[in-house]
């Protein structure tokens, strides 16, 4: 076979996949799916390197997909002059409808768009990321989140921007946009193998981390409540072994069929049902947290000074020894740094260019004015949400039960260790304590509602990945393996599955910032247009419409 006969192979989009896909089953079978795990390590997963230039000073050990996020978000804040604070009144304005018109190209409202955006990035990073950061960074790791999620804002304007000015659109008149589409008509066919690759990954991570962890989360939970109510040794909640290092219960088969219900309820009826879901799920239980948890500091205001006081001070000078514990004080502020910003960039998804895909099925023929309405999204996400568990967390005094409390602060503390979304959920039932005692469950809805809401964002994102790869037809064949991977995620442990999962999110990052990086000054130009001219909301329009035709009934 000659060379321009491979070349031509590799330029269809499918036979690429696959050889994306064949790439990952030989590395797979030649150092196991645990390799994968070292994606969001790396270099820092090399001794020779990790505690370069010292062991006081272990620069080496910052994840390069840190460096990579948190510097492009640095780069277009800058290159765009500041849009997360010069363009966020625009951005509230146009999410309000203010600039809706329903004649526009596009599948969603701009509301819709961003819901189905949150729908997929609030969730368990919002409950159990937060709790980790603090468990291991302490409280001064939530003012990391913060600046994580501040130049995010920047990455959210710019991935979703470019997602609206080079989307395409079916024969049905359907959108078909994210990085993918980005990449190739961006910069050009001799950057479609990238585009490729994108997608291919897209479409491995919504399987795993948008889909199947999703439903383990809420099996495991619903699990845990059955359980405590009929016992361990029920016959629901036995598990029986069919497998070395595999057992199931017929509660966890239950929970599984359920979801695949419920989600293929959604997600079959297509984009429409996806966004009108989402559009009421995404409130809703955003709603619900968001009062338990101003409730709780409410009730606990004395304290919230105090709280706030101790995020900024353990930011820049947290805890260096005690009692015997080593480590130097720059070590430990690198410590509480990069928990922050970790859990920040996990947390809001910003510059992973899975939010560009939903944001590109919005109404408008202005692509900047999507921009600004993604921009909201670390925002609320981190800024908010994130912010309001973290001050839970912290003001309830439940931060005492973490590994930075006991080691930095009072080894002699005899309380139970507590991480994730456990360290949440008792941090909301003793919050709530006063006004009724099961706290804890509002974190099991919560848990529940977020990852359901996930999971069928997420199913959205694969769906357009699959059909870019391989068209319409493969996204039928696509939605059942997606239903598949929800019954899978319900009954079976998933630790190897969220490396693999976490890894394609790594994959797809990097391919959507090398994209926001050489269209920067494309972005600027448009931006620039964009704000030159004073715009019109719909009923500016429509009253000028009247005024020019009085006739009119």
């Amino acid at each position: 076979m000659n060379k321009s006969r491979i070349i031509e192979i590799l330029k269809k989009k499918s036979a690429g996949a696959l050889i994306t896909y064949a790439i990952i089953a030989i590395v797979i079978g030649i150092w196991g799916i645990s390799i994968f795990g070292k994606v969001w390590e790396f270099p820092g997963n090399f001794e020779s390197i990790k505690n370069f230039p010292s062991a006081t000073l272990p620069l080496g050990s910052i994840p390069f997909m840190v460096i990579a996020l948190l510097g492009t978000g640095i780069f277009v804040t800058f290159k765009l002059n500041w849009p997360q604070l010069r363009h966020i009144w625009h951005g509230i304005k146009v999410t309000a409808g203010k600039y809706d018109d329903p004649n526009d190209a596009g599948d969603l409202k701009h509301f819709n768009a961003l819901t189905t955006a949150l729908s997929a990035t609030v969730g368990i990073g919002n409950i159990a990321g937060v709790a980790t950061a603090i468990y291991y960074g302490g409280p001064g790791a939530l003012f990391w989140m913060w600046i994580t999620a501040f130049f995010g804002t920047a990455l959210k304007y710019s991935e979703c921007t470019l997602s609206l000015k080079y989307r395409e659109f079916d024969k049905s008149g359907h959108t078909a946009g994210g990085p993918m589409y980005t990449i190739e008509k961006g910069l050009g066919a001799n950057w479609k193998w990238l585009a490729i690759a994108f997608a291919s990954f897209a479409i491995i991570c919504s399987f795993a981390t948008g889909n199947a962890i999703q439903a383990f989360t809420v099996s495991d939970q619903v699990y845990s409540e059955v359980a405590q109510i009929v016992g361990y040794h029920h016959y629901l909640t036995q598990k029986h072994l069919l497998f070395t290092g595999f057992s199931v219960s017929i509660e966890q088969i239950i929970n599984g069929v359920a979801l695949v219900i419920i989600v293929g309820a959604v997600i079959i009826g297509g984009i429409k049902r996806i966004g009108n879901v989402t559009g009421f799920l995404a409130p809703f239980m955003a709603i619900i947290y968001v009062i338990a948890a101003f409730l709780i500091l409410f009730s606990n205001f004395y304290y919230l000074e105090k709280a706030i006081s101790i995020i900024f001070k353990m930011a820049f000078n947290p805890p260096s020894q005690i009692a015997g514990v080593g480590g130097g004080g720059l070590l430990i502020f690198f410590n509480t740094m990069m928990w922050g910003i970790k859990r920040g960039l996990y947390s809001n998804e910003a510059g992973q260019g899975s939010a560009a895909i939903a944001h590109s099925t919005a109404k408008t023929e202005y692509p900047v004015r999507e921009g600004v309405v993604a921009m909201l999204g670390p925002y609320i996400d981190t800024i908010i949400i994130c912010s309001l568990t973290g001050l839970v967390i912290i003001s309830t005094g439940a931060w005492h039960h973490t590994q930075f409390y006991v080691e930095r602060i009072d080894p002699n503390f005899t309380g139970t260790m507590l991480n994730s979304s456990i360290l949440t959920a008792f941090a909301f039932k003793e919050g709530l304590a006063w006004l009724f005692p099961y706290g804890d469950k509002i974190i099991t809805l919560s848990v529940a509602l977020f990852a359901i809401s996930t999971a069928i964002s997420w199913s959205f994102y694969g769906d357009r990945a699959t059909d870019y790869l391989f068209g319409p037809k493969g996204t039928k064949v696509y939605k059942w393996f997606f239903l598949l991977f929800v019954f899978i995620g319900a009954v079976a442990q998933l630790e190897d599955v969220w490396n693999f999962g976490d890894a394609a999110l790594g994959f797809m990052t990097l391919p959507n910032l090398l994209a926001i990086i050489l269209l920067s000054g494309k972005l600027k130009k448009m931006s620039n247009k964009y704000f030159s001219v004073k715009h019109k909301t719909l009923k500016e329009i429509l009253a000028e419409r009247s005024d020019d035709n009085p006739n009119d009934s």
